[in-house]
């Protein structure tokens, strides 16, 4: 691998610009959701409140609501069939509470009706938590080892954090159709009027793109060691 000096390589552009769009992408759902936040929805139903009442129009009866403390740490957990709304969700009655809330439905019709994306990206996640355990510890490794043996290792890192890209690139459907839903959804149930669906339609594209800015940044990321063990293999 080549040695660009102790404080220089220019390889570390990549790096930085990932870490730049994705602290962009941070600040932008966290500014957009603040936003939005303070507009209360004319129903006055809080995140769990609209979250119910989805589901239930789903015919969905076998997912449970719970509390969990946080902000933006709203998620669903298709193993338990829970669905987990943050401090700043649960209980708000915003436009962007009950937008993400409506979000986290959609995962659990997803689940529902088994959601070809979200059926592969369940499948994957094993594999992908054990290729983003493994990866840097083996490039490290690899690094300082001159011979061929390094340079294997040094692949099947690549290799290892290549899977941890694809979960990334796989939940990228995942999430739009979730959001895509949640919206058609929150207008079918006239829990948010159409101008409101405006709004939560921003908080939501937002969030979205903060997904994308992650895959971004792991593209590039894997660029980068593509480069480096290119210039070893030429060394």
């Amino acid at each position: 691998m080549p040695y660009y000096g102790f404080y220089f390589d220019p390889t570390y552009i990549l790096v930085i610009i990932g870490a730049l769009i994705c602290l962009i992408a941070s600040a932008r759902v966290k500014s957009t959701f603040r936003k939005y936040d303070r507009v209360r929805s004319m129903s006055g139903m809080t995140g769990a409140q609209a979250a119910e009442r989805i589901l239930l129009s789903a015919g969905i009866r076998d997912v449970s609501i719970q509390h969990v403390s946080g902000e933006l740490t709203d998620h669903y957990d298709p193993r338990n069939k829970v669905l987990r709304l943050s401090d700043s969700t649960y209980g708000s009655a915003s436009v962007a509470a009950v937008g993400v809330a409506a979000h986290e439905c959609g995962h659990a019709i997803q689940h529902q009706k088994a959601y070809a994306p979200l059926l592969v990206r369940s499948a994957i996640v094993p594999v992908a938590n054990i290729g983003s355990t493994l990866a840097w510890p083996l490039i490290v490794i690899g690094m300082f080892i001159t011979s061929n043996t390094g340079t294997l290792l040094i692949n099947i890192g690549i290799l290892c954090f290549s899977l941890a890209v694809l979960f990334q690139l796989v939940t990228l459907p995942v999430e739009f159709n979730a959001s895509s839903r949640a919206l058609r959804l929150l207008g079918d149930t006239r829990i948010l009027g159409a101008e409101e669906l405006k709004s939560t339609r921003k908080v939501l594209k937002a969030a979205a793109l903060t997904y994308v800015a992650g895959a971004a940044a792991s593209i590039l990321q894997l660029l980068r060691l593509l480069f480096l063990s290119s210039g070893r293999r030429n060394d």
